[in-house]
């Protein structure tokens, strides 16, 4: 066996590389496990499109992210390794054959399976070829009126160079022949389509055979581009698209400001250097492509052609224009557990018992509400709570800003660096500010990732009063709109020794100090990781002896090497491991001899896999955490993440069944893992067919 540092040099990998899995490719494996969602027949249609745009959308953080990272590491010339062995360039390589592939396929199906599903459905896309003279007629209006005046086209001289273009933006490569106003042959320019204009306009029903008639904002400007450069003759008109690293460089070593060094580095993402990738109509001539590939430095592999739309993601917004439920999944009510309707005061249905609360299944409303009467509570005396990403128009910080006006202790730890959230994140933090809210940002150098928040009351007793903390963890983000698209869990508890880990937590986040050791959270980057490797160590050292061992995970992501070794020494031990893996996942299952005894599956449907659910067999005590952490070295070692254990028998049952046993049996939406790191369809051979997400609906509802 070889002996290797992982990339932060914690824990020695003690098995060979070809013992792990790519993480790149693994991504696109996810991907296409929800490409598989848009493919299938029996998923809604308008619901197949909006997976086909969560696939694209996805895959545009992949470059900004992932992809950017590699070709950094190429253009430093790093010779580093991934974990399975890779170089990056070995990695950049593998990743555009298989990403090319999915691209391919994506607007295969749109444009052979979805679009024309959807004009059998009364939805069409009217193609500029198509339009009669009627339509033809309200487009051009429709263009001088509404496109025509936000349209700034460039011509490309000495005097005009090529324009810095936002990231992800639409824009269009014109060719043209003859003279301008001033003499000049100019053979190109650039129009950049702004933001603020629709990419699909609705026409008016009278207008079309259909009930929803659309055209694509591509189509108008190509029909019509000529109209910005009279005089001259058009002769090609392509949308292209271009994708830049978005990933905020912070020197933590020389940050004064978090904040404000935050704010200085936004810019810089849309409009970063290092461009990883291109998009152009398959219209585009072969002169105009290469052209653009030496203005963004790219070659080959980086350009890819699409045959629709370059950008898939605009088009989720068609679910929300059409009203047409018959397409799209049918729609459920969220439960409420009977403790909470029992009474008014969320805070004495909290004090009677701990609260499991299993999104979206169950309502989020209870997490709003709790926030709600403190704000306004006259026993409240503080809140403490983490922000990681609550959204720009957030009920939960509103109540915030609330209680702080009120006149409670409000402290808010504002994770800065939660990527794609900074600028709200920014937006909150000063408005609580601004109502004298203690804010801070955590720890420079790990994010602040745990989902915590913590009241402290003056409750009634005897004699007199005293102070009770009522604490909410989680799995999920404070985002009641994430809440019904992801599945969480959260406890609402006054247990007294949860309550004094939490606020040690916050102690840390808000002062200084040294750790102390927590009664029941285990918390990284300090004891997260050692007591999950102790906790697989202890069932392989029960299967050694001949004991009861079983270990079950569910999580977004499995990569972190020293966890994987300790569940391949376990499973060579003997432990059954079951692995519920929605994501990313580096171990091989099912080797002789290395990983008999586990196996992989991952869920993918309706709704985004998110929580993460910890169970081991303990010599019979059935160990059961929750948690805001998955199994990968970022969670361990360079955030602030917490696990807590579930104390109450009838919710730990409740989390056994309903985050673990139900995703097992799953026969539906379940894909199983090969050694090789392929995934197959678990199908029902015979038996009932069953699916976890529609049996969870089912049992939760009201």
């Amino acid at each position: 066996m070889s002996m290797r540092k992982t990339a932060a040099g914690h824990e020695p990998a003690g098995y060979p590389a070809t013992n792990y899995l790519n993480r790149e490719l693994g991504i696109l494996a996810f991907n296409r496990r929800v490409l598989a969602q848009a493919k299938d027949a029996a998923t809604p249609l308008l619901e197949r499109l909006r997976f086909l745009c969560i696939v694209s959308s996805n895959l545009d953080e992949f470059f900004e992210i992932r992809v950017a990272g590699l070709r950094e590491q190429v253009k430093l010339h790093s010779v580093s390794l991934t974990p399975d062995g890779l170089s990056a360039q070995g990695a950049l390589e593998s990743i555009s054959r298989e990403a090319h592939a999915m691209v391919e396929e994506q607007y295969a199906l749109l444009n052979r399976e979805i679009l024309p599903g959807l004009a059998a459905k009364g939805i069409a896309f009217l193609r500029r070829g198509a339009w009669d003279e009627a339509q033809f007629e309200w487009i051009r209006d429709y263009f001088f009126r509404e496109v025509m005046p936000v349209l700034t086209p460039i011509g490309l001289d000495p005097s005009h160079p090529f324009p810095r273009l936002l990231n992800k933006s639409l824009n269009f490569a014109i060719e043209l022949e003859g003279k301008d106003a001033f003499g000049r042959s100019i053979g190109k320019a650039i129009v950049q389509a702004p933001r603020v204009l629709p990419r699909v306009i609705r026409l008016p029903k009278e207008l079309c055979a259909c009930e929803y008639g659309f055209v694509f904002l591509s189509s108008v400007l190509h029909e019509f581009v000529g109209e910005l450069f009279s005089g001259m003759n058009v002769l090609g008109c392509y949308q292209f698209r271009v994708t830049r690293n978005s990933d905020l460089f912070i020197d933590e070593e020389e940050v004064k400001n978090l904040r404000e060094t935050i704010q200085g580095e936004l810019p810089q993402r849309h409009f970063s250097d290092a461009v990883v990738r291109l998009e152009v109509s398959d219209s585009c001539s072969p002169a105009m492509t290469e052209f653009l590939l030496g203005e963004f430095g790219l070659t080959g592999n980086e350009l890819y052609t699409v045959a629709g739309p370059v950008n898939l993601v605009r088009l989720m917004r068609i679910p929300e224009l059409v009203r047409r439920g018959d397409l799209l999944f049918a729609p459920f009510k969220a439960g409420m557990p009977k403790t909470v309707k029992k009474t008014p005061s969320i805070f004495d249905s909290i004090h009677a018992g701990d609260i499991l609360l299993h999104h979206p299944y169950q309502s989020f409303a209870p997490v709003i509400e709790l926030l709600d009467q403190a704000a306004v509570d006259p026993r409240t005396v503080a809140i403490k709570m983490t922000v990681y990403r609550t959204g720009t128009d957030s009920v939960l910080m509103q109540s915030l800003l609330r209680a702080a006006q009120n006149g409670k202790e409000v402290t808010v730890v504002v994770e800065l660096m939660a990527r794609f959230d900074e600028e709200a994140n920014i937006g909150w933090a000063t408005k609580l500010e601004r109502v004298g809210a203690h804010v801070v940002y955590g720890v420079v150098g790990y994010k602040t990732h745990c989902k915590m928040l913590m009241i402290v009351r003056r409750d009634e007793g005897r004699p007199g009063s005293v102070l009770r903390r009522y604490v909410h963890l989680g799995t999920g983000n404070y985002n009641p709109v994430t809440a019904r698209l992801y599945s969480d869990f959260s406890l609402l508890t006054c247990n007294e020794e949860i309550g004094d880990d939490v606020n040690e937590v916050f102690k840390q986040l808000t002062g200084l100090g040294l750790s102390r050791q927590h009664k029941h959270v285990w918390q990284a980057p300090f004891t997260l990781h050692a007591n999950m490797l102790a906790a697989i160590r202890e069932e392989a050292a029960a299967a050694r002896a001949g004991k009861p061992a079983r270990i079950i995970a569910k999580m977004n992501s499995l990569l972190e090497q020293g966890i994987i070794d300790a569940l391949y020494d376990a499973s060579c031990a003997g432990v059954r491991i079951d692995l519920i893996v929605r994501g990313v996942c580096a171990l091989r299952p099912g080797i002789k001899g290395l990983s008999e005894k586990i196996r992989v599956r991952s869920i993918v449907g309706r709704f985004l896999e998110h929580h993460r659910v910890f169970y081991f067999h303990a010599g019979g005590k059935e160990k059961v955490l929750l948690a805001s952490a998955d199994w990968m070295e970022r969670n361990f070692f360079r955030r602030i993440e917490t696990a807590f254990p579930i104390l109450d028998r009838k919710i730990k049952r409740r989390v056994i069944n309903e985050g673990l046993r139900v995703y097992l049996a799953d026969n539906r939406q379940a894909w199983e893992m090969d050694a090789a790191g392929g995934y197959r369809p678990r199908r029902a051979a015979r038996g009932k067919p069953r699916c976890a997400q529609e049996e969870l609906i089912a049992l939760l509802k009201p």
